[in-house]
């Protein structure tokens, strides 16, 4: 021994680890500090060829901090086996150490190791099997695992507690590495949570956790024990002041935490279970100390198995209102995790998460960009109905301050929302324009085309909107979008304002003359704001407005024609080729009188297009047409304006289904043609309408007798759903119909191909090409079971080169015998097969089905009919 370690002060070596830490402190610089390390390294590479075990000891102990300085230790690896091969514990201890430090499960090393720890797992001494099962835990591979499994089963039964626990950590690396031995484990896991000791069932019930989520399979066996684990979580609930186990006056929260998340999982989809487990986790939450942050984590786990398992309305409100009480909580951590859950659940039992909204919108102010970011995306899953104007109005008001990373986003949904849950047009047209204002510079394009189309289809509040356009343009020039939107309404629809009378300014009203129009548009060209894209709309909107001048034939009609004119002059030579380009073809139009106006004539209102913007608000009533001062809505506390007097028949309360797929499926006009009946038809639903269309519930249709007020023009919607029947010609008398005609030619009956058809559910899809769109495919899906299923939903994926967009299925439960429906629309590029591939899943006596099929069955020649 001193012979070795006298050769190896001799080669440059440090006596022992202590003093190679001494000279490594006292480096100055980095490349003293290689120095030191390549000569010692050096001098242990020398000493290794001699078989001495003590040097081997104090090289490997050194050898190890120099591999943890970030310097090349391998050579070491060979020397750490000969060490775990010694007799004295202290050589396995820290060759173990070696092993997991220089070894990992992708070496080949690794196989000369499974002898050792085999042999270590059959010591008399605990601490050398302690040793043997914590290397194996950490560093075994795939094969390591095969080979030992049989000897961590066996020590998975040993009488010793400390033995049993490290074995269960060491069973829980072998099912990672590989799932197919979980049966090995399966009865000895249970017989672990019959264990007293903490240490182990903490173990047990990590192992069994783990089994569950890898294999669910095994759930059905552990679910045996529901009631064991219920007892010892409630023992651990009711249990006084235990100093070995208590962590914050709470005892053992690391146990009631693992044992919260495997009743999570055993109580998942498994009615009997979730009951078992009702009370104890109510008593969990009640009783828990929340002051605490061990306290807040059991909760937390508490809520989070309550919101997976098949609990009672009464405990998921229970859980959700922790979840509020969380919020009002000081820590960060502890808010975001909160809001993180909520916006997880809001979907399961909205009412219950809406009573915690005050506080979730106070979390806007909060500091952290973080939990404000959650807040904002929580808030966007409470906006419903009865509460549109009130959350729309904290977003609004959140807006003006927000960050600007948020502000996009802000925009996009508030419209959204508005698009969707406004009360009335006139309402939402006030909140894009509030939106505008704010924000005009994060407005998407989508959004802004938008609201330029619903202004279009809405002639009743066109004056009302271009005078509010027209007053926010004239104070703030900074908002491109607010910019771009006035713009292009201004010069639409200019003469709707010349028109309309006075408009409120402040305190007064002030009547808008076309110089004043002129003026507008002038300073947005000389604002500083103004860009590219701007000065095009401009150029546009100046040549539209030099038309709706001659229409109205002011009196400064000359005067500001020529203004235009020099508008558009100063343009021609513009170094950005677009704006030349308008400049010069628009200065040539107005030399051409004849066809000038028939060019610049309005704009006919832009195609519903099927999209989530553009389509819900069309059915929508107006809202009041007034524009007097007392009228004007006001975002921050209105009240529903009433419809104007104008509009035939009380206004709807929301669109109905018929309106919907009108809207959807190519529909461009508000209100179908209607014609008299010569008595009152009893009311069809539409389920009736789309039975009828496949003869599944014939019937005669009503004679005609009178027409009633036309009131628009009849649509074409997806297979004749909201309008069948082609209405007469207006020119044609009440009394030259046969009272025996009916009010509409049958349909054509369309072929109907079956996609999917097993367990008794059957799907049919009818496919219909679009007669105004080409290429556009719309499918009318149609659900019929023998037995009653629930919960059915299908969804479609189609080739890149395709585009699909459905609507939501007319009911997810489908009774014994009874037909569901669901639309959907693909884009195909024309003569292009149409190819699905569909993935529906339902529940059916209690069974989740889950199943995938690929339909290519519609005729090749489909998309090639026009």
């Amino acid at each position: 021994m001193a012979s070795a370690l006298l050769a190896n002060m001799a080669s440059g070596g440090h006596y022992n680890l202590k003093s190679l830490i001494k000279a490594i402190r006292s480096c100055k610089t980095l490349a003293d500090e290689r120095s030191v390390i390549q000569k010692e390294s050096a001098a242990i590479r020398t000493s290794f060829k001699e078989e001495d075990s003590y040097a081997r000891h104090n090289n490997i102990a050194k050898l190890l901090y120099i591999h943890m300085l970030g310097y090349p230790a391998h050579f070491g690896q060979i020397e750490c086996l000969k060490l775990v091969a010694s007799p004295r514990f202290s050589d396995k201890r820290l060759g173990y150490l070696g092993i997991m430090l220089l070894l990992d499960e992708n070496q080949e090393v690794l196989t000369l190791v499974t002898n050792s720890l085999k042999n270590d797992m059959n010591h008399s001494n605990m601490y050398a099997v302690g040793l043997a099962l914590c290397t194996f835990a950490n560093i075994s591979s795939e094969e390591m695992s095969r080979d030992l499994c049989n000897e961590i089963e066996k020590l998975l039964g040993s009488s010793n507690t400390y033995i049993r626990k490290k074995a269960a950590l060491c069973a829980l690396r072998i099912i990672r590495r590989v799932p197919d031995l979980i049966d090995h484990f399966v009865g000895k896991a249970r017989m672990l949570l019959q264990d007293r000791n903490h240490g182990v069932l903490l173990a047990g019930v990590t192992l069994i956790t783990e089994m569950c989520a890898i294999d669910e399979s095994v759930r059905g066996e552990f679910r045996k024990a529901t009631d064991l684990l219920v007892k010892h979580l409630k023992s651990l609930a009711s249990t006084g002041y235990s100093p070995e186990h208590d962590v914050g006056g709470i005892t053992d929260p690391f146990l009631q935490t693992k044992i919260l998340r495997l009743l999570r999982l055993l109580g998942k989809d498994d009615t009997t279970a979730s009951e078992t487990m009702n009370d104890i986790l109510a008593q969990v939450a009640t009783n828990t100390d929340s002051s605490k942050n061990v306290g807040n984590s059991i909760l937390y786990e508490t809520v989070l198995t309550v919101l997976e398992i098949e609990a009672d309305s009464g405990l998921r409100v229970m859980a959700i209102n922790i979840l509020g009480k969380f919020l009002t909580n000081r820590d960060n951590n502890i808010r975001y995790v909160a809001l993180n859950t909520l916006l997880k659940v809001v979907s399961m039992d909205t009412n219950a998460v809406q009573r915690h909204r005050n506080t979730i919108l106070d979390c806007l102010q909060d500091g952290d960009i973080s939990i404000r970011r959650r807040a904002l995306e929580l808030s966007y899953a409470l906006i419903n109905e009865t509460n549109i104007k009130i959350m729309t109005r904290e977003l609004l008001s959140f807006l003006e301050v927000a960050d600007n990373e948020f502000k996009q986003g802000m925009t996009t949904q508030i419209c959204l929302a508005a698009e969707r849950f406004a009360p009335n047009k006139r309402w939402q047209i006030d909140t894009v324009i509030r939106v505008l204002k704010v924000s005009g510079n994060y407005v998407r394009e989508e959004i802004l085309s938008s609201f330029i189309r619903l202004v279009c289809h809405t002639p009743e509040l066109q004056f009302y909107t271009v005078q509010r356009l027209y007053t926010a343009l004239s104070s703030d020039l900074s908002q491109e979008s607010l910019t771009l939107a006035s713009v292009w309404i201004i010069g639409e629809f200019a003469d709707v304002l010349l028109r309309g009378g006075p408009i409120e300014d402040g305190e007064k009203e002030v009547q808008v003359t076309d110089s004043d129009l002129v003026d507008l548009l002038q300073s947005v060209l000389n604002s500083p704001y103004a860009n590219t894209l701007i000065r095009q709309f401009v150029l546009v909107s100046a040549s539209k407005l030099a038309a709706r001048l001659a229409e109205l034939s002011t009196p400064g009609q000359a005067t500001q024609q020529d203004r235009i004119a020099v508008i558009l002059a100063t343009f021609s030579s513009n170094l950005e080729l677009e704006i030349q380009q308008r400049a010069v073809e628009f200065g040539s139009l107005f030399s051409m009188t004849e066809i000038r106006a028939g060019v610049l004539e309005r704009m006919p209102p832009p195609e519903i297009r099927a999209t989530l913007m553009g389509t819900v608000s069309e059915r929508k009533p107006v809202g009041s047409t007034r524009t007097d001062k007392d009228s004007v809505v006001d975002l921050i506390g209105d009240d529903s304006a009433p419809s104007s007097a104008g509009i035939i028949g009380a206004p709807s309360t929301g669109p109905s289904t018929q309106d919907l797929l009108a809207d959807i499926f190519g529909s461009s006009t508000d209100d179908t043609q209607v014609a008299g009946l010569s008595s009152p038809a009893p009311a069809r639903t539409t389920a009736a309408d789309i039975m009828s269309l496949f003869d599944a519930s014939p019937s005669s249709p009503p004679a005609m007798s009178s027409p009633g007020p036309n009131v628009g023009t009849s649509t074409n919607s997806m297979f004749d759903l909201v309008s069948p029947s082609s209405s007469a010609p207006h020119s044609q008398s009440p009394a030259q119909i046969p009272t025996s005609q009916p009010l509409a030619a049958a349909p054509k009956q369309l072929p109907a191909y079956t996609a999917y058809e097993k367990n008794g559910l059957k799907i049919t899809l009818t496919p219909r090409m679009s007669p105004t769109q080409a290429g556009v495919v719309q499918i009318l899906a149609r659900f019929t079971s023998q037995d009653a299923v629930s919960g059915v939903n299908l969804q479609v994926a189609v080739p890149k080169t395709q585009q699909l967009q459905m609507q939501a299925m007319s009911n997810t439960d489908i009774a014994a015998g009874a037909t569901e429906t669901q639309q959907m629309r693909v884009l195909v590029p024309v003569g292009a097969q149409v190819r699905l591939r569909m993935r529906i899943s339902y529940s059916k006596s209690g069974q989740t089905i889950s199943d995938q099929q690929d339909f290519s069955g519609f005729p090749p020649d489909l998309t090639s009919r026009g």
